[in-house]
């Protein structure tokens, strides 16, 4: 405790939010092993923690960043169409479904990250609601290529053709089927691998916030003609919080579709994003720990009030309104500074009276 009292602010709200996690892990581990969590809570487990993983990349560009995208599902699309793909050519060669995975999201965060710079190029040159409108026109571009594509694979390698199956395959197998989306896909994703990139997100993120890029990034967001006074090469570091973004959104996508036994493009539509960026809003803009607990219990909450099936979404507006209330109301913020500090103050008194007695 005095290790972390002796941190300054930063490091120390870093470190709590780590904790958060791992704790929530630990908990989450020990329901499994005794067996007293239910069948559908522990099939959202994968989800969450992709959905967690795109809330904290979109804080990036959104909170960070100081810019709004509407597209943040489509580079999920790209991530998990070319990930699974490379899991399936992977796993002719490879035994370990761990390995496979790793590999599947490399692939999926560099393929992201590629078509991230090359939105990002054109794009980050607009700003506000012309930024948010091309990005919202991209996602709905890449949903539509996907459910145009083809891929199979057969001993000869992969084979591509779009709009008509024109795939001249001996044997094999098909592994994007057009509108149908993937199919056959290897059900590698586990909650562990989860866990683990969700820490992984964490510390690039943590590192890249309180660096001499993070730094220069948020000066953009705060006043972009300053920044442009100083020498901040605006183009350069908007497009790195972009790529950074788009790459674990990507990684994600494949845990996401890892997932699940087949994929459809139209899960990764507007409504995806628009979901992710609620996410980022009720937790606050850039607020990590709050876009981890914002993903989490927006995504468990439908699932939990299933069973109040005429009252469900009710219930969710009820708490999404609150909640968007709760973090970004001055007064409510202010009051909850006052508990916090009269609490703090209580414990010190309390403290003193101890050491004096």
């Amino acid at each position: 405790m005095n290790y972390l009292k002796n941190m300054n602010k930063t490091t120390r709200s870093n470190m709590v939010t780590y904790l958060m996690v791992i704790v929530a892990f630990v908990i989450v581990q020990g329901m499994i092993a005794t067996g007293s969590i239910s069948s559908s809570l522990k099939g959202q487990l994968v989800p969450i923690c992709a959905y967690v993983v795109m809330a904290i990349s979109l804080n990036l560009t959104v909170g960070i960043l100081g810019e709004l995208s509407l597209g943040h599902a489509g580079f999920m699309s790209a991530g998990a169409f070319s990930g699974v793909v490379a899991a399936q050519c992977f796993s002719q060669n490879i035994d370990n479904p761990v390995i496979v995975l790793i590999l599947a999201m490399i692939v999926g965060g560099i393929v992201a990250a590629i078509v991230g710079v090359l939105v990002g190029v054109p794009v980050l040159r607009l700003s506000g609601d012309y930024l948010a409108i091309v990005t919202l026109a991209f996602g709905e571009i890449i949903k539509g290529i996907v459910m145009n594509l083809y891929v199979g694979l057969d001993a000869a390698g992969l084979h591509f053709c779009m709009i008509k199956n024109t795939l001249e395959m001996d044997g094999g197998k098909m592994l994007i089927n057009g509108p149908m989306g993937l199919i056959g896909v290897p059900r590698i994703a586990t909650f562990v691998m989860g866990f683990v990139l969700v820490m992984v997100c964490l510390f690039v993120i943590f590192n890249l916030v309180n660096s001499k890029s993070g730094r220069a990034i948020m000066a953009l967001r705060d006043n972009k003609i300053a920044a442009q006074s100083v020498g901040i090469n605006v183009t350069s570091y908007k497009l790195m919080a972009f790529v950074i973004s788009a790459a674990m959104a990507g990684m994600a996508g494949v845990l996401f579709a890892t997932n699940f036994s087949t994929v459809v493009a139209s899960k990764f539509d507007i409504n995806t994003s628009i979901l992710v960026l609620v996410f980022v809003v009720l937790g606050g803009l850039g607020s990590m720990r709050g876009s981890i607990i914002a993903a989490t219990v927006l995504t468990v909450l439908p699932e939990m009030l299933r069973e109040f099936s005429e009252y469900r979404m009710l219930v969710y507006a009820i708490v999404l309104i609150v909640m968007m209330i709760a973090t970004n109301n001055a007064t409510v913020k202010n009051a909850l500074d006052g508990f916090a500090r009269k609490f703090s103050f209580k414990k010190k008194s309390e403290k003193g009276e101890n050491a004096n007695g």
